[in-house]
């Protein structure tokens, strides 16, 4: 039986409708993922099933008495002493009449703070985002809801967090969930609703079912496009001809072609997709950045301790640990804006530097969407080419108008995406990316991780997203307590089916001191994508001295000086780039080669 029926719901916010005769049942025991792009209504939908918002038209039926919990993107807590009153205050727990339903809810809600990691003494008014998320997600689980409504609950959390999320959400009667996260749909959905130019679509199954699913039939719309286009300019051509198209017995295709432009016309084409492109610039030192036993601490805690590692070119490391564990601390060490009590950190040459931070400062709220990525000029210079701004952010999904319009009115996605866009708009060999990929939709999501696997630079990346990172890096620096780095081989699977071992071999006799992250033994296990590169380089290896082949015999020609100076240089610089490509592949190839051999 539905617990929540939507029968064609109609919702507009601007020229475009978020719900344009939509409909959707929801059943006890269903957890559904709702998926789309940025802005097409996702979280709208979610305040019009939880009563926080009306539709313009169509019905919302749902089951008496049936009890709501919403947690959203932002979550909004009531001026208190402090986060546990404020709760209090947001779930109405002083209001339940039965006193021992009140006392279970509070147990409830003090076991949930806990294991979310919440301090109920810190004020609400300067609870970090982060902490008011897990706030109202531990309030959120504790009130026993008949229907949970989850707004991107992943975002701001730790990996065990999130772990202990969808165990707990496994659990609940119903759930309507908007995340980005793919593993977690995976893991928890029974659905997926894609909610698509005003209307619902369902798949059965997890996320990874619905690709499947959803490829086959993108084929099939983009198919049946072509014939409509190829048709329409052909009645279009037809009518064109002139004074035979007017005689009675044309009547009827004129009506028919008439039709087919208001199909046209009335057809909502699919959001487009993010242009991502970044240039890689001048190619760095081989060395990128040098830890020599680094230490760090904030008063009595230690975020680092005698960390030694090196980061090399084309390295893509992640840094993964709970929150306030020190990644960000990391970042700011590599980066010079913080300095190490003691030890050392050495930078290598010819480094160009992109930052992306998770807090968003470096976004002026009262400059527009243009100032900010091209200030006071209305071109860039990207990969050699000259752009025009409105052209560059329309790759981003900026309309000229919101180009004009200051950041401070931009969602948490569009900020986002105008991060990045700044980020991409200059060349950099080094990309520091810190949660990268809040408030992204899926389709974004995946753009951006199929850039990273492309580009040619190095990567330090901090995500809580664990498919991201299987996808993008090779290698992790984990938190591991204490201020103990220890590092690993491949993304977060990898670390892992690598972890456990690892903390049974590495533990000290009773008495010792532990390890530090510098010591632990190198791990011999290659990566999935680690194993590809290893298997693709001798091919690589023999297309690039081919090349160098024919580039020498060409030089061997007689009449080859007689050639342009410009063709010449341009030769020349080849031959060269040629010869270092071939000894940075020779270097890979020896290193993962000993690795995979366990030397």
């Amino acid at each position: 039986m539905a617990i929540i029926n939507l029968l064609n719901g109609e919702l507009a916010h601007g020229l475009q409708p978020l719900l344009d005769g939509a409909s959707l049942a929801v059943d006890q025991g269903e957890r559904i993922g709702l998926i789309g792009r940025n802005g097409t209504g996702k979280s709208s939908l979610l305040r019009v099933i939880h009563g926080a918002e009306e539709l313009s038209g169509g019905e919302l039926r749902r089951q008496a008495g049936l009890r709501i919990a919403h947690v959203e993107q932002e979550p909004e807590l009531p001026a208190a002493v402090g986060l546990r009153e404020s709760l209090q205050r947001r779930g109405r727990i002083a209001g339940i009449h039965d006193e021992r339903e009140r006392w279970s809810v509070e147990t409830r809600l003090a076991e949930f703070m806990d294991r979310f990691g919440v301090r109920g003494e810190v004020d609400p008014a300067r609870a970090s985002g982060g902490e008011r998320k897990r706030a109202a997600l531990a309030l959120a689980l504790a009130l026993q809801p008949d229907l949970l409504l989850l707004d991107e609950p992943t975002n701001h959390l730790d990996m065990d967090a999130i772990s202990l999320l969808e165990e707990a959400v496994s659990r609940v009667p119903a759930a309507i969930l908007v995340t980005h996260d793919r593993q977690f749909l995976d893991r928890v959905t029974t659905r997926i609703v894609e909610l698509d130019r005003g209307l619902l679509r369902s798949y059965p199954g997890n996320f990874s079912a619905y690709e499947r699913i959803k490829e086959e039939e993108n084929a099939a719309e983009d198919a049946a496009h072509r014939r409509f286009e190829r048709f329409w300019a052909q009645e279009e051509a037809w009518i064109r001809q002139g004074v035979k198209a007017r005689r009675t017995r044309n009547e009827g295709r004129v009506r028919r072609l008439e039709g087919l432009r208001r199909e046209r016309a009335a057809r909502r084409e699919r959001i487009g997709r993010v242009g991502l492109a970044v240039d890689a610039g001048e190619r760095s030192g081989r060395l990128v950045a040098e830890f020599e036993k680094v230490s760090k601490r904030f008063g009595d805690r230690v975020i680092v301790r005698d960390l030694s590692m090196r980061l090399m070119r084309g390295d893509r490391l992640a840094l993964i640990g709970a929150n306030g564990a020190g990644k960000s601390t990391l970042i700011r060490l590599l980066l010079g804006m913080e300095k190490p009590d003691s030890g050392t950190v050495r930078l290598g040459t010819n480094l160009q530097v992109a930052y992306f931070d998770q807090m968003r400062e470096q976004l002026d709220p009262e400059r527009t969407v243009g100032d900010t990525i091209s200030p006071g000029s209305d071109w860039i210079e990207q990969n050699g080419t000259r752009r025009h701004i409105a052209s560059y952010l329309g790759d981003f999904l900026f309309s000229p108008e919101r180009a004009r319009s200051p950041v401070k009115v931009l969602s948490g996605g569009e900020r986002n995406r105008l991060l990045l866009a700044r980020l991409f708009a200059r060349p950099a060999n080094l990309l520091v990316l810190d949660e990268p990929t809040n408030d992204l939709d899926i389709d974004t999501l995946e753009l951006l991780e199929q850039l990273l696997q492309d580009y040619a630079g190095t990567i330090v990346l901090v995500s809580h997203d664990r498919a991201f990172l299987d996808n993008v890096v090779t290698q992790t620096l984990v938190a591991e307590g204490e201020g103990r780095w220890g590092e690993y081989v491949g993304g977060y699977s990898d670390w892992r089916a690598q972890r456990p071992l690892t903390a049974a071999a590495s533990t000290p006799p009773a008495g010792s001191s532990p390890p530090p992250a510098s010591r632990v033994a190198p791990k011999t296990k290659l990566s999935y994508r680690e194993q590809r590169e290893l298997e693709s380089i001798p091919r690589e290896i023999e297309v690039l001295e081919d090349e160098q082949r024919r580039l020498a015999e060409k030089l061997a020609d007689g009449d080859y000086y007689r050639k342009h100076a410009a063709t010449l240089r341009a030769d020349s610089a080849r031959g060269a780039e040629i010869e270092a490509m071939l000894m940075d592949k020779l270097e890979r190839w020896e290193t993962l080669e000993a690795r995979r051999r366990g030397a």
